[in-house]
């Protein structure tokens, strides 16, 4: 057992005047130590240290990609090797920097020992362990955290929110929430975020927010909340000042010193950032070139004839010797070869093999996960499926009332719409013309609540969507708790708003003025509205990027439209397309719309009319009051089925390679 507190020397915070408070760890057995004012002063832990090693890792190019509707392409380039049997050794207390040239396989190296955004590329062999036991992504996710370069988060959520949303999912369940807080109070101003820390996290060119560099810090900050023994970080000074970049490699630098595993890529450091490191691990044209003490790396580079020179950085010059050259390829790569060559022959070289043999002979134990036999049984979730369901529902609901395109956008656009369309369809008569008016106002109340409906839970849908997958694949929810909350978050906003807009409409144009019909034409259309809802779920679903989604609807909904009675007669149908009026919620809204509003209702008719009554213009369009409960019964149905359809898309997409 051990006291968790920073050593003040060791971090240098972004505000000076800043008091540090200790990082707390999560793992148990856990006590709080506190001063005489009852205020958190550190909190005791036992240290679970990881020895992290790997073997042979070789990624390449998938040969998917050389693939079309299952027939193999002609005239494709074999699949490319991106890592060449790559191997290493990470202990506790190491801060550890990959590094190279742009292209050498750095980031593939990082996510090809975390299981991470792997899309195109295949890993053909390699294994991991943690204290000798195999791992897999599961067993890896529960003991270790992971930084990524891209900084994804809800941007209407305020940075002391979304470290509450981690420190609910990410911690053990027997951690107190108050105990949480604390933790999450220490960690904002470990990382300098007192100043922004109720201030929304925003999204880059749509939404103001916080900066750069303080985007970056709560990244960072996501990972130390929960003080994982293994922690991996792909460029996290990426964005940051010279600065900030030197305070982050500090607290990095601070956490290997209390026992924590510390893998991370780093492009170009300064030489006071490079210092920070204990090892390097140098890779070149996919293959290792070096990996060992920083002091052991300038004698390794000295001996084979490649010193770097004096009051030179050395992190620039390993990467320069290491860099292809534009128009000098051949030589380049030739070199490269040479290089990781010797030190595959190296004294050093040899030492790496053996360290990762006997890493895999002395198998010990990892915290929650025992030994190698029961790695594969591990849960990656520490969360409790009702935790989960309670933070998500939380932080849903947050995220639909603070966003203004849902809340404050939508509620003027439904405003404005109801009242214009309402002053050109103002007051309709019962009369000849008056018939098509108001048909062709019931036809546009559908199509509104389509079209409106579609592209606002697309937008919102799909630009969470990778968001939701980087958290899942981080082992934080299950895919049908997210689903499930994100649904009853948005829930009461898509039933407001097509109430609101038939309450206005509805009168304005003079449908029929029995309280009934207006209550049944109110229910028809936010029933309707959780159709196309749900088939926008699905539709973000299975597409990959949102615009890719907002390019696919139109083309889907116009022939559904088309089928719904109104532009074509259901007569004039050919047979062979019949079916797919079946598929058209327009079709069943539409029916039940018009029976609602002309059944019983007489018309004005001086001279010789169309119309005498309003089963009349029921029977001009085919429509039968006997459908009326299987109509209202397929929108029930479409809405159950599209949402079911959109989950086992959503859960197909967890199965792929992890983005």
């Amino acid at each position: 057992m051990e006291n968790y507190a920073f050593d003040q020397n060791e971090i240098q915070d972004h505000e000076p005047h800043v008091q540090h408070k200790a990082l707390p760890q999560t793992a148990t057995p856990l006590a709080i130590n506190r001063g005489k004012k009852g205020r958190t002063t550190s909190l005791t832990v036992q240290n679970e240290q990881i020895t992290f090693s790997w073997e042979g890792i070789t990624v390449q190019t998938s040969s998917s990609n050389n693939r079309c509707f299952g027939f193999k392409r002609r005239l494709v380039s074999e699949p490319k090797k991106i890592l060449k049997n790559v191997s290493g050794f990470v202990k506790p207390g190491q801060l550890v920097a990959i590094m190279g040239a742009s292209g050498a396989g750095k980031s593939t190296l990082i996510n090809s020992l975390t299981y991470r955004n792997l899309n195109g590329l295949e890993i053909i062999s390699g294994t991991r362990y943690a204290n000798g036991v195999v791992v897999n992504p599961n067993s890896l996710t529960a003991v270790s955290g992971y930084v990524q370069q891209d900084d994804l988060f809800i941007g209407t959520l305020s940075v002391r929110e979304q470290l509450e949303f981690q420190a609910l999912v990410r911690m053990e369940s027997q951690i107190p929430k108050s105990t949480r807080m604390e933790m999450v109070d220490a960690v904002i101003q470990e990382l300098g975020l007192e100043k922004c820390q109720n201030q929304i996290i925003g999204v880059p060119g749509k939404l103001d927010g916080i900066s750069g560099g303080e985007m970056k810090r709560l990244a960072f900050a996501c990972e130390v909340l929960t003080n994982p023994s293994l922690l991996f970080c792909d460029e996290p000074t990426t964005g940051l000042d010279s600065y900030m970049a030197q305070n982050v490699v500090q607290v990095l630098r601070a956490l290997a010193a209390k026992g924590k595993t510390i893998v991370c890529t780093i492009h170009q450091p300064s030489s006071q950032v490079f210092a920070l490191f204990d090892r390097i691990l140098l890779m070149a044209e996919g293959r290792l070139a070096y990996i060992g003490d920083l002091a052991k790396a300038a004698m390794f580079f000295d001996r084979i004839g490649l010193p770097c020179p004096d009051m030179y950085n050395p992190a620039d010059h390993y990467i320069h010797v290491l860099a292809v050259t534009p128009g000098k390829e051949d030589e380049c790569r030739t070199k490269v070869k040479e290089i990781c060559d010797l030190f595959e022959n190296s004294l050093e070289g040899k030492h790496v093999f053996n360290e990762v043999q006997n890493q895999k002979n002395n198998v010990g134990s990892i915290p929650n996960l025992g030994n190698g036999n029961e790695s594969g049984k591990v849960s990656p979730y520490r969360a409790s499926w009702m935790e989960q369901f309670k933070a998500l529902l939380w932080r849903s609901w947050l995220s639909v009332i603070k966003n203004p395109s849902v809340t404050k956008v939508r509620f003027v656009q439904t405003l404005l719409i109801s009242l214009v369309l309402g002053l050109i369809y103002l007051n309709q008569e019962l009369s000849q013309e008056g018939v098509m008016n108001i048909n062709g106002a019931l036809f546009l109340l559908l199509t509104n609540m389509t079209f409106m409906n579609l592209f606002t839970v697309m937008n919102v849908f799909s630009m969470e969507l990778p968001i939701f997958l980087r958290e899942h694949f981080n082992g934080m929810y299950r895919v049908d708790v997210y689903y499930i909350c994100k649904q009853l978050a948005e829930l009461p906003v898509f039933l407001v708003f097509p109430i609101l807009f038939v309450s206005i409409y509805y009168w304005m144009v003079g449908l029929n003025p029995l309280a009934g019909r207006f209550f049944v034409t109110m229910a028809i259309a936010t029933l309707l509205a959780q159709v196309v809802i749900s088939f926008g779920y699905f539709i973000s679903c299975v597409t990959p990027s949102l615009s890719v989604a907002l390019a696919l609807a139109p083309p889907l909904t116009i022939p559904i439209m088309l089928f719904g009675g109104f532009f074509l007669n259901f007569e004039a149908i050919p047979k062979w397309l019949g079916w797919l009026q079946y598929l058209s919620w327009f079709k069943y809204g539409n029916e039940i719309l018009v029976i609602n509003q002309w059944k019983g209702v007489a018309l004005n008719c001086t001279e010789r009319c169309n119309f005498e009554t309003g089963q009349d213009v029921i029977d001009f369009y085919n429509f039968n009051e006997d459908n009326y409960g299987f109509d209202i019964a397929m929108l029930v149905v479409m809405t159950i089925l599209f949402r079911i359809l959109g989950f086992l898309a959503l859960l197909a997409r967890t199965y792929q390679k992890q983005i």
